[in-house]
């Protein structure tokens, strides 16, 4: 007959001595053979009942109650039978429990600011670093810019994909207008540069027609913001200032 010492049994099934030593003496598992010094020797019946302590333990039943079932009589095949149940389970509630962790995780997530990197991503060379640095040389100590950073400071990069969206709308509202043949002054035109306005208004900064109209000379003045509006159309930078300044003129009796 085959028998293993304490200590190779602990090897084998990665529990300490104290723990096989422990249930001895609670009469859970009790070595059924000694060496001639006396020495607890287990086994292949006490390898069998240790391998059903150990399954039932890690589904975290206590001692008192792997003992009963292990002295219920039943053979080795309806314990794994019911273990296998219980793993299954506990596997379900383990998928539950994943599934609520991943939705707690997407909510908080969702709650972040935007990275720099995720910027970046979604608008490509307008949101370089140093154009970053430059604008806020040029405009940081004005209300628009801080009234426009604090309103994008906790925007997510959900809200940053909706206002990309919606400026991606603008654009082709102009480019239509253009490959129409509508005039700059055009209803067409002006609505656009209207859409426009209230885009920046609502996610930016106060923007009133007068101060729509600066901005619309800077997409002619900075050549950078020439090719961004280049880039999608020939002739859109100077389409879209002139349809801004109209869209104000429309708005503004004076015409001024």
């Amino acid at each position: 007959m085959t028998t293993w010492t304490v200590g190779q049994v602990a090897d084998l099934f990665g529990v300490t001595v104290r723990t096989l030593h422990h249930y001895d003496e609670i009469g859970l598992l009790t070595a059924s053979a000694r060496s001639r010094a006396g020495y607890r020797l287990y086994t292949d019946a006490d390898l069998v009942r240790l391998q059903q302590v150990v399954v039932y333990r890690r589904l975290e039943l206590p001692l008192e109650q792997i003992a009963s079932l292990l002295d219920g009589g039943d053979d080795a095949v309806t314990h794994l039978r019911r273990q296998r149940e219980a793993v299954l389970t506990r596997l379900d509630e383990l998928k539950e429990l994943v599934g609520a962790i991943d939705r707690a995780l997407e909510r908080e997530m969702s709650d972040q600011s935007a990275t720099p990197e995720e910027l970046k991503e979604l608008f490509g060379e307008g949101f370089r670093d140093e154009y970053q640095a430059e604008a806020q040389e040029r405009w940081g100590e004005t209300d628009a810019w801080k009234q426009s950073a604090k309103r994008t400071k906790r925007y997510t990069k959900a809200d940053w994909a909706e206002v990309k969206a919606e400026m991606d709308d603008t654009h082709a509202a102009f480019i239509r207008a253009k490959q129409a043949g509508e005039p700059a002054t055009s209803e067409v035109a002006m609505d656009a540069a209207e859409a426009h306005r209230l885009h920046i208004h609502r996610r930016f900064y106060d923007l009133d027609h007068e101060f729509h109209r600066g901005l619309a000379d800077m997409y002619i003045a900075d050549p950078r913001f020439t090719k961004t509006y280049e880039d999608l159309a020939e002739g859109l930078a100077q389409y879209v200032r002139d349809a801004i300044h109209a869209n104000a003129d429309r708005h503004t009796p004076s015409g001024s």
